[in-house]
């Protein structure tokens, strides 16, 4: 998980792989992580296969009623391995533009650990976004960041912070724009300090974006950002995870050309071009 958080996905394949093969709650979780990881280079559909078969690798434990009765407050048991295998599923969906579906799997998940809580209200931002109404995303987004911040979570915390960045920025009003464009900001010294590059990037493209529509001096500099952690990103991933980045409607044309691979189909990424 530490080595997806700063880009390093094929040595975090590498060891997640063979705990897959192990099988059991650990396999159902490393399942479940390598699917993030596919998912943070724009492959929805590799990651819904995986996240398919942590759902089938988590234990059964017939004739217990409550099968945590002793629950880990980092979800590292039988709930928190279905509630990762759900949402994941629920974001795969997202991706596939299968917002019904979504919802369904989304609302089947009761997150129990701290981890679990902050992952369901991201879903549930992500949710509302991807339907058009922003203004809904910003209170489950506020809700991760506090989880994330009662607990220390760095990474969670960041993450949150972006997901909240861009309910504010697409909300779309100039007190939400304004904030939301500082909060990215903060968001991005954080992220770039601690090496984070798989939020870098996503960070940087929501204010390039938001600052070429406010004109604001910086943009290109914002891309410039962008186009270097990606390029870090794409060289740290195994040849899976830059095919999937490559195929992907979701990771700009613009720079992937700046990283690997260098010649990359400018009609393939129509989404966020």
């Amino acid at each position: 998980m530490v080595l997806g958080g700063q880009g390093h996905y094929a040595a975090a394949a590498a060891v997640l792989q063979g705990l897959i093969a192990g099988g059991g709650l650990f396999g159902s979780l490393a399942a479940s992580t390598l699917a993030s990881h596919r998912r943070q280079l724009g492959g929805h559909a590799a990651a819904r296969v995986l996240d398919g078969r942590a759902l089938a690798m988590v234990p059964d434990e017939p004739g217990r009623i409550d099968p945590d009765p002793d629950p880990d407050p980092d979800d590292v048991d039988v709930a928190g391995a279905r509630a990762d295998a759900m949402l994941g599923l629920a974001a795969d969906a997202i991706g596939g533009g299968r917002l019904d579906e979504a919802r369904r799997l989304h609302a089947r998940v009761e997150p129990r650990g701290w981890r679990s809580r902050v992952r369901h209200r991201w879903l549930a931002a992500e949710i509302a976004l991807a339907a058009g109404h922003a203004e809904q995303a910003v209170h489950p987004a506020e809700e991760a960041a506090a989880t994330a911040r009662d607990v220390g979570a760095t990474r969670h915390i960041l993450k949150s912070d972006l997901v909240l960045g861009v309910a504010l920025v697409v909300r779309g009003t100039p007190e939400s724009v304004g904030r939301g464009v500082d909060l990215l900001r903060c968001d991005l010294n954080h992220t770039d300090r601690r090496g984070l590059f798989s939020l870098v990037w996503p960070t940087a493209l929501v204010l390039t974006n938001a600052q070429a529509d406010r004109t604001i001096a910086g943009t290109g500099n914002m891309k410039e950002r962008a186009e270097n952690a990606l390029s870090c990103v794409l060289r740290r991933a195994d040849p899976s995870g830059r095919r999937l980045a490559d195929r992907s409607p979701w990771i700009p044309t613009a720079l992937l050309r700046s990283g690997e691979p260098p010649n990359a189909d400018a009609e393939t990424n129509f989404l966020t071009d």
